[in-house]
């Protein structure tokens, strides 16, 4: 993994953005709680998810394929930001609401076939901080933790989801939410 793969930016959003969004996004998109085939057992997703983005922008994660919803106004600004700032193509955010630290994702790759073999993935966080721990795939020993506080973005890139996994694991003392907006280019 070069320096490039991962690249952690404390405070790409403002506190007053991040409040703001953070308010406008919990209010305004459609969160549902999903539910998976684990083991032989229908289990619910620890978290609330939505799905947005362009109308061929179809993705499948965990077994399912998931249909976009059309863009709101601001995720819509926000995808153009990131558009501009980092010279990307994005046609999809997968928002992903922990509903305090009981709420987490566990160990995974974003390295579903129509992303691509070097995705790009802009991980902006807002509301509370949460950790993100990555580990090595070759080697589960090699770790390392970042905490996202609220305005931050993460992008993952290059050999990133080839290398290693990913997850925010549980942290049960905290007891605010956090919205994680993951924006990316899912191949037709």
């Amino acid at each position: 993994m070069t320096e490039q793969d991962l690249q952690f930016i404390p405070h790409w959003q403002t506190a007053e953005q991040s409040e703001h969004r953070f308010q406008l996004l919990e209010q305004q998109l459609q969160w549902h709680q999903e539910s998976l085939m684990m083991y032989g057992k229908q289990v619910q997703v620890p978290r609330l998810v939505a799905y947005y983005g362009d109308e061929n922008a179809r993705y499948r994660y965990s077994g399912v394929w998931h249909q976009p919803t059309n863009w709101t106004p601001l995720l819509l600004s926000i995808k153009q930001m990131l558009e501009q700032s980092f010279d990307t193509r994005i046609n999809s955010v997968l928002c992903n609401l922990y509903r305090n630290g009981h709420d987490a994702m566990g160990w995974h790759s974003d390295n579903e076939a129509e992303l691509g073999s070097e995705p790009s993935i802009f991980s902006l966080s807002l509301g509370a901080t949460r950790f993100f721990d990555y580990r090595r795939k070759s080697d589960h020993s090699i770790k390392h933790r970042i905490q996202l506080n609220s305005g931050s973005l993460l992008i993952m890139r290059g050999q990133f989801q080839a290398l290693w996994q990913h997850q925010v694991p549980r942290q049960k003392r905290i007891t605010d939410p956090r919205i994680n907006l993951t924006f990316r280019y899912v191949y037709p």
